[in-house]
């Protein structure tokens, strides 16, 4: 069953297609300054935000697993991904799981402790949480995804132009 309603996809900036929704993803993560390789969805084919409370939900074609090579760590992440973020944190986070010793633990909240150290915090539902350098969330971006942010950027600004003359 889909957290996302219609009532709450009405009140929300929904984007469809999977180059649209990485951009706006990696956007998002650094707009609350989080690592832009946080969420390494494939195939996403709708995501949303609702800016008055920072709910937030990706939905991609098929569940994935990814390694996070500098941490040595494996991540599930489920067709549908939901969470309410805010500067520096993602919390109440849903279709997340990561792999400790041999069982799959669901992930609730991720956030920033020690930012002059770059450290970010994975917790899970019960409170246990684990820390790891920031760096090992980056990603380094090709020239080309660069130009390609300065322009969602730049066109998100055009359309905050037009919607402040009319």
């Amino acid at each position: 069953m889909s957290l996302v309603t219609e009532e709450i996809k009405a009140k929300a900036e929904v984007y469809y297609g999977d180059e649209i929704c990485q951009e706006k993803t990696k956007l998002l993560l650094k707009e609350v300054g989080l690592p832009n390789g946080l969420l390494p969805l494939r195939d996403i084919i709708e995501c949303g935000i609702v800016m008055e409370t920072g709910f937030v939900w990706l939905k991609q074609k098929k569940s994935i697993t990814h390694k996070f090579d500098k941490v040595g760590r494996l991540a599930s992440y489920a067709p549908e991904v939901t969470a309410f973020v805010e500067r520096g944190k993602i919390k109440k986070l849903t279709g997340v799981k990561t792999k400790e010793l041999l069982i799959w633990v669901s992930l609730s909240d991720i956030y920033l402790n020690d930012p002059p150290n770059g450290k970010i915090v994975f917790q899970v539902p019960s409170g246990i949480h684990r820390s790891f350098p920031c760096s090992a969330f980056e990603v380094e971006e090709t020239k080309d995804v660069k130009e390609q942010n300065k322009e969602v950027k730049a066109a998100g600004e055009v359309k905050e132009v037009k919607a402040a003359v009319k």
